[in-house]
């Protein structure tokens, strides 16, 4: 028995978007499928955070691709001739943009807090790019830290795997002895990992306060304060005095400049970009 004709949807009301594992390309070769660009870094590079983030965006069905959802990792696009959403909003490849930045002390460095406490992102120029920190440096602490929205660049610098190595000037309560230096370099047991200081110097000693220099290639929260309070010696001031290649020098505190071109480059040699 006929079951009647197929019910119509009401005008103006779209169909289900469906999911889609590859991305409709508008090249008829079907090995132009191979070029482009990764999405979740086309999305990193758009300031929409580090790749991982941009990976969660894809798989919890955000992003669409010419009107259609994408919820497999690993598609590559043309933002030349396709259309990019994410929650709706169409996505242009965004400048790249590049600030070194002195944070002083009270200073945080995420982009949201809930107590409005002055950020490190409202220290760079007025822009409509979306930026965000290359990795942290605690309330407390000072110094150089970078600001993008290359998502790509960002992820590497903060990845073991490069062991991009940032450079510290720390004050401490007291003076450390040779031994205790000595074991910085051998590692301290903390919480969640075994901690190695690659380079441990003594930069100037006063009657009751040290002044370190300290290299790392990771950054755990709070990692220099708690591998000093391990061997009993309190963190007076903390300051980030380098990045990689990427060096303090005389930018006064709360003052930011943009990288050079060359400083750029330097850092995506460092991670192999």
């Amino acid at each position: 028995m006929p079951s009647g004709p197929p019910r119509k949807r009401p005008p103006g009301r779209p169909g289900p978007r469906r999911p889609v594992k590859a991305a409709r390309r508008h090249s008829g070769n079907a090995s132009a499928d191979a070029s482009g660009e990764r999405l979740q870094k086309f999305l990193a590079s758009a300031g929409l955070g580090s790749r991982r983030q941009c990976e969660e965006l894809i798989t919890a069905g955000r992003v669409e691709i010419d009107r259609q959802v994408v919820t497999e990792l690993g598609i590559r696009v043309d933002s030349g001739s396709q259309e990019i959403r994410v929650d709706g909003t169409v996505l242009r490849a965004a400048r790249r943009l590049y600030y070194a930045v002195n944070k002083p002390d009270g200073v945080i460095s995420t982009n949201s807090d809930p107590s409005g406490r002055p950020r490190v992102v409202d220290l760079a120029p007025k822009r409509d790019e979306r930026l965000f920190c290359v990795g942290r440096l605690d309330l407390h602490s000072e110094g150089l830290i970078l600001l993008t929205n290359d998502g790509e660049l960002a992820n590497r610098l903060t990845h073991p795997r490069y062991g991009v190595q940032k450079v510290y000037r720390v004050t401490v309560a007291g003076a450390p002895e040779r031994d205790v230096l000595d074991q910085l370099r051998r590692g301290i047991r903390l919480a969640e990992a075994f901690v190695r200081v690659p380079s441990v110097k003594i930069k100037s000693a006063h009657k009751k306060s040290t002044v370190l220099e300290m290299v790392l290639e990771e950054g755990r929260n709070r990692e220099i304060r708690r591998v000093l309070a391990k061997i009993g010696h309190k963190v007076l001031r903390l300051e980030r005095v380098a990045v990689g290649p990427i060096r303090l020098g005389t930018l006064a505190p709360g003052e930011c400049r943009p990288l050079a071109r060359q400083e750029v480059q330097a850092l995506r040699a460092a991670v192999k970009m």
